[in-house]
């Protein structure tokens, strides 16, 4: 292995996270503290999460004027999110105190264990706490840091493990520590892995990098930064839709491929119809199990995460049971509940945090193929007029398996005053109308709940969509249903929730 020193790194470290209250950030703020750190932060709003970490003994300052930084500070951790400008960034410059980024900090964090990073377009959220479930209850007690809420991680994304792990092939070798791999801004390049995965690539994120090519550079980089097979480095990547050959060719560390082809050295089966799952390695049948993940992606998910859960020394046994255990991530084709509207239609809410045309095409599929509803509702809230522009016409066919599509405001974030002026919610309705798909905009998210509660119908479905806030309609009106005297029904979906990325 991969023998990674310097376990004790944040020892009697005093370190300040703007910021603190994003997913990855409080998550990272956590474990140091459990690592030895002195730890506080500040956040530009209160929440749920700010509010945890201050349970667990983390100072943290909230609003836009944040309070000048302590002297005993010696490392300022910020956010993708945070400007330049930010007054703290400033008043840490000032005083001369070592800055990093978010990555930047993980990378660190990574070289005291055996990293593992997931990576790809999709399915990164999910694949992680996969993984990490299966670690867990094979008794190889992994750090983590996930992307999203998983109530199997204490609901939570972030867990600290063992120094070293403590049984199996590589007992005694530094403690696992995975972590997702996000390629915006490059970011994944500071990681520190002994072992990655490559679910898949895209185009996304074309703000940044302007065209594929550069996208597929871009993983060649995060892969190359593996170290080499004689210490431990490998790397699994899709056998199709990773463009293998040109991210994967000429690596030092070993190199996996996974999927449906036979070509591939782990060879993927799955049958939607019972939600059974094999892999195949080298003709023999390695490991089969029924899940309780739905749809082709999942499948290929949790394909991938029980290989590396064997290269980490994961017995097969375990690792069946856990993946037939394992109930998914928050916002990722999560399900809210099933309800009566005030018309008597009884109706089921799903949640999913899909971005991406190929996320919302394969969580339709998937919902269309598991729940078999009347008919499918979905309320998609596109993220980023960049994203939405340059993917526009992908996104017009993404929808086929949706009756209605209501579509709100893009949310604005990253994106230029100029770029707000490109794209509008009303362009993507006029696309998807003329490729064949019942489409409306609708501005506003009290407007969208009235027109579910009038309009939808027995049986129907629906799923609100998308990376920005639009998850408070899908709650909301779920809420304001079971709080209704009689209104709660008990109709459990036909599959379980069933995470996409």
């Amino acid at each position: 292995m991969n023998a990674r020193k310097d376990a004790a790194i944040f020892d009697g470290r005093h370190v300040h996270f703007i910021g603190i209250g994003g997913c990855g950030t409080s998550g990272l703020a956590l474990m140091m503290k459990s690592r030895g750190a002195t730890v506080s932060g500040s956040d530009q709003s209160a929440s749920d999460t700010t509010t945890s970490l201050r349970n667990a003994g983390i100072a943290v300052s909230i609003g836009n004027s944040p309070l000048p930084l302590k002297p005993e500070i010696d490392l300022v951790v910020y956010s993708a999110a945070v400007a330049a400008d930010h007054p703290e960034l400033v008043q840490a410059d000032s005083m001369k105190i070592e800055t990093m980024t978010y990555a930047q900090a993980l990378g660190w964090a990574q070289s005291g264990r055996t990293g593992v990073s997931i990576a790809g377009t999709h399915g990164k959220s999910t694949t992680t706490a996969l993984l990490a479930h299966l670690l867990i209850e094979a008794g190889l007690d992994p750090s983590v840091i996930v992307g999203a809420n998983c109530p199997q991680l204490n609901g939570g994304g972030t867990r600290t493990g063992s120094e070293t792990i403590p049984s199996g092939l590589l007992a005694g070798t530094p403690g696992i520590f995975v972590a997702e791999a996000c390629e915006f801004n490059r970011s994944f390049h500071s990681h520190q892995p002994t072992m990655a995965l490559i679910n898949n690539v895209e185009e996304d994120h074309l703000d940044v990098y302007g065209s594929l090519d550069e996208i597929v550079k871009s993983f060649r980089v995060f892969a190359g930064n593996l170290p080499a097979e004689e210490v431990g480095g490998r790397l699994l990547i899709g056998h199709d839709g990773a463009h293998r050959r040109a991210v994967a060719s000429g690596l030092q560390c070993a190199v996996s491929t996974f999927g449906w082809s036979p070509t591939a050295d782990y060879k993927v089966e799955y049958e939607p119809s019972t939600n059974a799952t094999s892999i195949w390695y080298r003709n023999e049948e390695m490991l089969s199990w029924r899940g309780r993940l739905s749809g082709e992606h999942n499948a290929l998910n949790s394909a991938a995460a029980a290989i590396l859960a064997t290269w980490l020394g994961a017995t097969l046994s375990a690792i069946k049971h856990a993946l037939e255990s394992f109930a998914g991530v928050e916002r990722r084709m999560q399900y809210l509940g099933a309800c009566v509207t005030d018309a008597g239609a009884h109706v089921r809410v799903f949640d999913d945090y899909g971005h991406h045309p190929t996320e919302c095409e394969r969580t339709l599929t998937a919902l269309r193929n598991a729940e078999n509803p009347r008919r499918i509702i979905c309320v998609f809230q596109p993220h980023q007029h960049s994203r939405t522009r340059f993917l526009l016409e992908q996104f017009a066919q993404s929808f086929s398996h949706a009756d209605l599509v209501i579509v709100p405001p893009i949310y604005f974030v990253r994106d230029s005053e100029i770029e707000r002026t490109l794209v509008s919610s009303a362009d993507l309705v006029a696309r998807l109308n003329a490729k064949g798909t019942n489409a409306r905009a609708i501005d506003d998210f009290a407007e969208i709940d009235e027109f579910l509660h009038r309009h939808t119908q027995d049986g129907d479905l629906i799923v609100v969509m998308g990376a920005g806030p639009v998850w408070k309609i899908g709650h909301d009106f779920v809420k304001a249903l079971t709080q209704q005297t009689n209104r709660a029904v008990s109709m459990p979906p036909r599959a379980a929730a069933s995470p996409n990325e």
